[in-house]
Parts: structure tokens; C-alpha cells; sequence
């Protein structure tokens, strides 16, 4: 009997084939691709591409900006790269195989947007799902590393968008500030109107300000039944949305 491959996730413009990665497309990666801002953005940096999902995203959302990504894990790199050679906007997405750390050294320009989905757990057991632990714990990617590079490729007026679940997301902010950069963006997200914040969706950028605060319920009580704020920010991709 033959082995079957792996049926990609499909978005409206375009699809995402994820048999080769770790992490799989996820509600947190397409709501950061969805959310950030990409106003006058003409070149963005997606830090751990994955599958490469949300560079693909952008790339649709800011139809004049070049796409890089970093993407650590040679599986994970290998995917994304023809994930990205698929997509209609093929032409303005690169992706290259190294650690941030080594490519913030090495790297010249800046950035106007700098966007990564991270490892969030800094503690903790190990499990035999050696790859998928090693994606998210902070083990090759610790956040102060993530910050430096961010600092060192963000332009001055740049913009930096991550998230996190709720508790990480909070010591990233206070983490950050020792990086001089400071939440100017904060997303609350919500499952359901009646559950605690799960996911904070942060942007950050290198000047100081009052940083604006919103909330977002990702559906009602009914499964699929889809709020209309989540609704309005993903529709533009979830196929059957």
C-alpha cells in the first residue's frame, strides 16, 4: 500500500504544505500575520518562518514589501522555501537557512517590520518529541537573543510583532524594555468572551509611547461560530471564512 501525502492547508490565495514541519499552521501564526501592521512597510523580516506562513501572509498583505525569512531547522527551511516558490507573489519572498543570532551578525540593511511566532517555554520537562520541544521551548532561540537581533535589524521608526500566550507575553514586555523596545501594540485574545486572556499579540518599536490596548473573542458559544471582529481580521484568508 502506498503512503499518502500529507493534503496541504489551504488558504484562499494560497496553500501551505506542512508534512516536513514541526509546527503546524496555527491559530496564533495567522492571527500575527493578520494583525500587525504592514502601513508603508517596504521590506519585513519573519524570525523561525516554519512552514512559512505568515512571510506568505504578508506578502499578500503588503503587496509592494520584500519578504525575508530565517528559519533555523533544515526540514522546516526546506518546506517554507518551496511553500514561498508557490506562492503568486513568489517573486518578493526569500528565506534563508541560519540561526537569527548569525544572520543579525551578518546582515547590513534594516528592516521596516520584524515579525516571529517564538519558542515560548523557558522551563519545564522534555518530552521524546525531541523536534517539537526543541521548536518550542527556548532552547535555540532564547528571547534575549530574539530581542537583540530585533534591535540590531529593526529600522528606528521599524515595527516588531510577536506573540505569546498570556504570562510569557507579559515578561517578554518587561524583558524587552531592557532592549529599549517598548510595546506600542497590545492584542488581548480571548477564545470566548468568558475565558481569561489566553494569547497576548505585542508590537513593539524602538521609541516609547502609551501603548494601545485592544481585545479580541475568537468566536461565540457555538463550535465555528466565528465572532465578527475575527471574522473581519482572518477573512481575508481562511478559505471557508
Amino acid at each position: 500500500m502506498g503512503t499518502s501525502i500529507a493534503k496541504p492547508f489551504l488558504f484562499k490565495q494560497f496553500a501551505i504544505h506542512q508534512d516536513r514541519c514541526t509546527m503546524k499552521v496555527g491559530t496564533d501564526g495567522v492571527l500575527l500575520g493578520a494583525w500587525v501592521d504592514v502601513s508603508g512597510v517596504g521590506t519585513a523580516l519573519d524570525i523561525g518562518a516554519g512552514s512559512g506562513v505568515i512571510a506568505i501572509m504578508l506578502g499578500q498583505r503588503a503587496s509592494e514589501a520584500h519578504i525575508h525569512a530565517v528559519e533555523i531547522e533544515r526540514e522546516a527551511f526546506d518546506q517554507a522555501q518551496a511553500n514561498m516558490r508557490q506562492a503568486p507573489w513568489s517573486d518578493r519572498l526569500a528565506i534563508f537557512h541560519t540561526a537569527i543570532q548569525d544572520y543579525a551578525a551578518q546582515h547590513s540593511g534594516k528592516y521596516d517590520l520584524i515579525v516571529s511566532n517564538p519558542p515560548f517555554f523557558s522551563g519545564g520537562t522534555f518530552s521524546h518529541q525531541a523536534d517539537r520541544n526543541s521548536v518550542r521551548h527556548t532552547v535555540k532561540l532564547p528571547h534575549g537573543d530574539l530581542l537583540a537581533a530585533v534591535r540590531t535589524l529593526l529600522h528606528a521608526e521599524g515595527r516588531f510583532g510577536v506573540v505569546l500566550p498570556y504570562i510569557e507575553g507579559l515578561r517578554f514586555q518587561e524583558l524587552a524594555r531592557s532592549y529599549k523596545l517598548y510595546a506600542s501594540r497590545i492584542l488581548e485574545v480571548r477564545p470566548k468572551q468568558e475565558k481569561p486572556v489566553e494569547r497576548l499579540l505585542m508590537q513593539f518599536e524602538k521609541q516609547e509611547r502609551q501603548p494601545q490596548l485592544e481585545e479580541l473573542v475568537i468566536q461565540h458559544d457555538s463550535p465555528n461560530e466565528w465572532t465578527e471582529a475575527y471574522r473581519a481580521l482572518t477573512g481575508a484568508f481562511y478559505l471557508y471564512m
